[in-house]
């Protein structure tokens, strides 16, 4: 969700090479089976608008867990080492998991045991208090709020949390609040280096004015900033403890669970136990029934789903944040009722996408040819089905505020592909048997599929290139502005469920640089004079319709990319493992919530 990009880009990068781990959004919320047939309906009541909770609202403690007792470890598959665990590093679906098991923010999604999402205040009383139209936003903290150490959280805190998101080495986590705050996307320029040399943010930008105070001024009105404070790269950091760069692999926690000292072994594993200055009674959102959980590293999807399927006793009390069912395993845990009945399902917030290379692709017929001609159904069958996806008709996620079901270029209607049509269409441009560098990266499912996206451009008249990049560095490649390549492709998540966290990274023709996330190298002075406006309404549900339709404007008249699928996931767990439900947000099952059965 993903070398890898920044923000949603980072997990949709590993979606493209092995299967999606998102970071923010959208599995169904409390829903049990794989390929469950009600996935559609959770992704509907996902896009009602996410309120934002008031002081009763984010009052602790949690509602209990039905069923739930305390006690035990719990075993964590992951594939992956946790590269950061510094909250303001954190910007990927695996260490999004277990950020919510360590680290609080001054927000956060509170998921209640209906399946309903509130943002609510975590470390502060409430979601916030907005003013001066949306310009100023005043936090209160709670009491009773203390870091591993026992030292209290105060405003002092979460100044110094914001302001080292400034600092060079900060370079893997969101930056909404900082360009908010500095209203550039050169934002490093308000605070050079940090707060590290005595330095601080002006108060008419983020002002103390005692320990439980934050307030928040802004030049232009934000109305989504209870989502952003609500992420993972926001949590809490102990500002006498900031070792800097050492920070991301001994940080001090804030939530139930703390990192015990020595444990994190780079590639084998680490280990949680609980904090002991973790306060119930002032978090609405967390359990702490578990005494540990022992998380293992460098365990594929393959091997944790043949694992958890076996459901022996070493596997019984074991689950995975993140890993998913492998696509050869999916009809088995689809099909097998005693492997399914121990399955999550539902969507995540990715849209996969074939890029269009404007800067070469300048023939908009051409392009439509190989929308045309693209076999969107054998891309989604190398992730696996049932399960792994559906087939897509818009750049807009169905988890997503403002989605509607379009289809411009009928794919959902002739997924293999219209070969004829393609074929007409390149006739008319005058450009049958005209060269077409195709660009993907060599993990096993593009691998797959690509052998039926050439065969199907090469019966349509293009004489295709086919060339392979290596997937570690592929979104390096793709990401230059001068790559050679026509077409290739990727994907992109929403950061929360708001097309503000899409259409702007993906399309905004002004942030096209080397390393950017505008793939196809589209730039419309009308999209972006758009894109302007709309980041400026101030009302939900308004802007998330206007998202929509400009999304669907640049599809129907510009096609700089076609979608393809939109990712879904499936996750297994031991028998022994209770409460677990996949969290939208985290699009992970929410360990906040897990237990051991008797």
């Amino acid at each position: 969700m993903s070398n890898v990009r920044k923000r949603r880009a980072h997990a949709a990068i590993v979606a493209l090479t092995a299967g999606a781990l998102a970071l923010t959004a959208c599995s169904s919320g409390a829903s049990q089976g794989a390929a469950d047939d009600d996935a559609r309906k959770h992704a509907e009541k996902q896009r009602a608008q996410i309120t934002f909770g008031d002081a009763a609202a984010s009052k602790g403690p949690a509602e209990p867990v039905p069923g739930a007792r305390n006690g035990g470890t719990i075993k964590v598959y992951q594939r992956d080492t946790f590269a950061h665990l510094d909250p303001a590093q954190i910007y990927v679906s695996d260490q999004g998991a277990v950020s919510t098991l360590l680290f609080r923010r001054l927000t956060t999604y509170h998921l209640d045991n209906d399946g309903k999402y509130t943002v609510v205040g975590d470390l502060a009383t409430d979601s916030g208090q907005k003013s001066d139209g949306g310009k100023t936003w005043t936090y209160k903290l709670k009491d009773g709020i203390k870091f591993e150490d026992g030292k209290p959280i105060t405003s002092a805190d979460i100044r110094h949390t914001v302001e080292r998101t400034f600092a060079d080495y900060i370079s893997s986590g969101p930056t909404y609040l900082q360009r908010w705050l500095a209203d550039s996307t050169d934002y490093r320029k308000l605070l050079k280096g940090g707060p590290y040399e005595g330095k601080h943010l002006p108060k008419d930008v983020l002002d103390t004015p005692d320990d439980k105070t934050i307030v928040f001024h802004f030049k232009k009105p934000v109305s989504d900033l209870p989502y952003a404070l609500a992420m993972a790269g926001y949590g809490a950091v102990e500002k006498s403890k900031d070792t800097k760069e050492k920070y991301d692999k001994a940080p001090v926690s804030s939530g139930p669970y703390k990192i015990q000292p020595g444990s994190f072994k780079n590639g084998k594993g680490i280990t949680l136990v609980k904090n002991t200055h973790w306060d119930p009674k002032s978090d609405i959102s967390r359990h702490q029934y578990v005494d540990k959980f022992d998380v293992q590293f460098s365990v594929s999807f393959a091997d944790s789903t043949q694992r958890l399927m076996a459901d022996n006793p070493d596997n019984q009390t074991a689950i995975s944040f993140t890993n998913q069912v492998d696509a050869p395993s999916m009809q088995q845990v689809a099909t097998d009722p005693k492997i399914k009945k121990r399955s999550t399902s539902g969507y995540q917030p990715y849209v996969g996408v074939m890029n269009f290379n404007m800067r070469r692709l300048k023939d908009k017929k051409v392009r439509e040819a190989i929308a045309h001609a693209l076999p969107t159904q054998h891309i989604l069958d190398a992730y696996g089905t049932p399960g792994g996806g559906e087939l897509a008709g818009s750049y807009i996620s169905p988890t997503l505020t403002g989605y509607k079901d379009i289809d411009p270029y009928g794919k959902l209607k002739k997924p293999r592909g219209d070969i004829e049509k393609a074929k007409k269409l390149l006739k008319e441009a005058g450009k049958t048997g005209m060269k077409l560098t195709y660009a993907h990266n060599t993990a096993a499912e593009p691998t797959k599929y690509s052998v039926a996206v050439v065969d199907n451009l090469k019966k349509a008249g293009f004489d295709v290139q086919n060339k392979e990049l290596p997937s570690d560095t592929y979104y390096d490649v793709i990401g230059k502005v001068d790559n050679q390549f026509d077409i290739y492709p990727s994907a992109w998540g929403a950061d929360w469920p708001s097309a503000l966290t899409v259409l702007p990274s993906v399309y905004d023709g002004r942030q096209i640089q080397d390393g950017g996330t505008n793939y196809s190298l589209y730039n419309s002075p009308a999209t972006n004079k758009e894109i302007d406006r709309i980041e400026g309404i101030t009302d939900q549900k308004k802007a998330a319709d206007e998202w929509f339709a400009l999304g669907e404007k640049i599809l129907k008249e510009d096609l700089p990319q076609i979608p393809t699928f939109y990712y879904k996931q499936i996750q297994l767990h031991g028998s022994k493992v209770g409460g677990v439900v996949n969290n939208d947000i985290t699009s992970s099952v929410d360990a906040t919530k897990l237990y051991l059965k008797k």
